[in-house]
């Protein structure tokens, strides 16, 4: 059993169903030069979760892992950009910021998968998703702000999912 701070949020998912419209409430919220990593080993539900994000944030694009081509940019009708970086493959923060992270951040929300393996390249101030798969049917995921813009975006989250404050 985990301790949760007042900077943090633990909501437990009990589908992959509940897991993307968990994921839409955030996407909801994002802005550009919002940063949020997310933590978990393969089938935390991380894909899943993005796929919310990118559907409430407004992309209409389809959502896979990008694994392979390391970034996905998902696209808004107003033009907004959402970027999702898998950083599985890199090979630790230098290749991260070759990637020009800040250039990203600069337009747009950015959402990590694996996000353990650069944390030096990310802000300071982000917010941190980790995630566990518990079992075929459910998932935890520890929300914890860094910063007062994230804590404010946790807190609208909190109300946005529960109701409370």
């Amino acid at each position: 059993m985990s301790v949760i701070d007042q900077h943090s949020l633990e909501v437990i998912s009990r589908s992959s169903e509940q897991t993307r419209r968990v994921g839409m409430r955030l996407g909801a919220l994002l802005l550009p030069g919002d940063v949020i990593g997310m933590q978990g080993d393969l089938g935390a539900g991380k894909t899943t979760f993005v796929q919310g994000v990118a559907s409430g944030w407004g992309s209409l694009d389809q959502v896979s892992s990008p694994t392979f081509v390391l970034v996905n940019v998902y696209r808004r009708l107003d033009g907004g950009k959402l970027y999702h970086l898998d950083a599985y493959r890199l090979s630790g923060s230098a290749e991260a910021i070759d990637l020009d992270i800040d250039a990203m951040l600069s337009q747009s929300p950015l959402l990590i998968e694996w996000a353990d393996r650069i944390k030096e390249a990310l802000p300071e101030n982000h917010l941190w998703i980790k995630m566990r798969w518990i079992d075929e049917e459910q998932r935890d995921f520890i929300f914890t702000a860094q910063g007062e813009h994230y804590q404010t975006i946790l807190n609208n989250f909190k109300k946005d999912v529960y109701g409370v404050t």
